[in-house]
């Protein structure tokens, strides 16, 4: 919602040369607190609502004809957007440089965990940060632990190449990733350039590189800056939409198969259901609680979702066995790496993040927020969604699923 109100934005540079304050106290009204909701963000509501009845639509149709139609327009358009912008980055005074000198040039010292000045069995001297940041972005980027994946992987042809398919997700989502990646360090480095500061003094995280940063870069431009800005917020608005669409699919497949409802109901309820608690985010409090929900949504649910994975596909279903079975649908062979990925260092990985994001927390609010607001809208919540969750795993599934025939190789993979 908030991007597709910039892509309007974008066509008479509404966000004026302040666009932090534009951002924070025209656009968003920001209140002070996320129990301070001061209404309801009008702009914000109404693209908020379209957005969710876009993914309506698209997804009320089966998946040959609403998902699927709708990637085959919607992903051609966003890699086209995408390398447009990226040659028009690189055209800018002080991007090409930039690109290499804080993108692409490695810096080997930023990855050692643990600190040259002090002895590697000094447990305090070790940094993760770095190694936790990256762990996290690849399992949220290519979306794991959603049940998107497994939602998509069902509506596969039996006879499909399962580690191809796997291979060529994460290759082409790294690739775009990387890609895309050219646009923002090229325009922050320009816009350093034109206002003469360091690099480090203009970039931001979260929304605000998005909706302060590049507003700001995108007015210093020195031709076509309408443009430039509609297509990059487009390219956003694109990405979220299908975002979207995922995310309500997975939700959607798994009602679905489970009390055996039907596609068009079960949609309506979800996207329904979904834009009544987005109300909550567009009022003016919304990016406070935005914020909450997804740093213990992300570190928390994800993340421990990730590691019920792990233990089910690797411990409980046998990862050896699922080795076997994926390794026989196709020419890609996957060795026994996998089976101590799986089994091993993933979750281990996982439970190192888990732990880390507990410990942090202990030591000091999140965010600085009050404890009321974290425990309402941050722990009480995610407590709520994972008891509905387990008392919906112990309902039980509809007859026809139970009774499906099965080829006898899948014995072994049933529980």
């Amino acid at each position: 919602g908030w991007c597709l109100n910039y892509f309007f934005y974008s066509f008479d540079l509404k966000w004026g040369a302040d666009t932090q304050n534009f951002f924070f106290n025209n656009f968003l009204e920001l209140s002070d607190s996320p129990t301070k909701f001061g209404g309801i963000r009008m702009p914000i509501f109404t693209t908020t609502l379209f957005v969710w009845f876009v993914c309506w639509v698209i997804c009320y149709r089966d998946v040959s004809h609403g998902i699927e139609k709708a990637c085959l327009v919607f992903m051609p358009i966003l890699f086209g957007l995408t390398i447009i912008l990226v040659i028009w980055t690189l055209t800018l005074d002080g991007a090409p440089s930039s690109i290499w000198e804080r993108y692409i040039k490695p810096d080997f010292s930023k990855i050692i965990f643990w600190s040259t000045e002090k002895p590697f069995w000094d447990i305090k001297s070790w940094n993760f940060n770095v190694w936790t940041d990256a762990f996290s972005q690849i399992f949220f980027t290519l979306s794991l632990g959603f049940g998107i994946m497994i939602t998509y992987a069902s509506y596969l042809p039996e006879k499909t190449d399962i580690t191809k398919n796997a291979y060529l997700t994460s290759f082409i989502n790294c690739i775009y990733s990387l890609i895309a990646g050219t646009i923002v360090f090229g325009t922050i480095g320009f816009m350093a350039k034109e206002q003469g500061v360091e690099f480090a003094d203009v970039i931001k995280s979260g929304p605000q590189l998005a909706f302060v940063v590049y507003p700001k870069a995108i007015s210093l431009l020195p031709w076509l800056k309408q443009v430039f800005g509609a297509m990059f917020f487009l390219v956003l608005v694109i990405a979220g939409i299908s975002s979207g669409i995922s995310l309500i699919e997975a939700f959607t497949c798994a009602l679905t198969d489970k009390f055996s409802w039907s596609r068009k109901k079960t949609v309506t309820i979800v996207c329904f259901l979904g834009f009544l608690g987005s109300i909550l985010f567009t009022t003016r409090s919304g990016l406070l609680l935005l914020d909450i929900v997804d740093h213990f949504a992300t570190n928390y649910g994800l993340v421990a979702g990730g590691i019920l994975e792990c233990v089910i596909v690797g411990w409980i279903l046998k990862a050896k066995v699922l080795r076997k079975h994926v390794n026989g649908t196709g020419g890609v062979k996957i060795n026994i790496i996998w089976d101590i990925a799986v089994r091993y260092i993933t979750p281990l990985v996982l439970v190192v993040l888990l732990f880390l994001s507990i410990k942090t927390d202990l030591s000091r609010n999140y965010g600085g927020y009050d404890t009321d607001s974290l425990l309402i809208f941050g722990i009480n919540w995610m407590l709520v969604c994972m008891i509905a969750a387990v008392a919906l795993t112990f309902y039980p599934w509809r007859p026809e699923r139970l009774e499906r025939k099965h080829r006898p190789e899948e014995d072994e993979l049933l529980v």
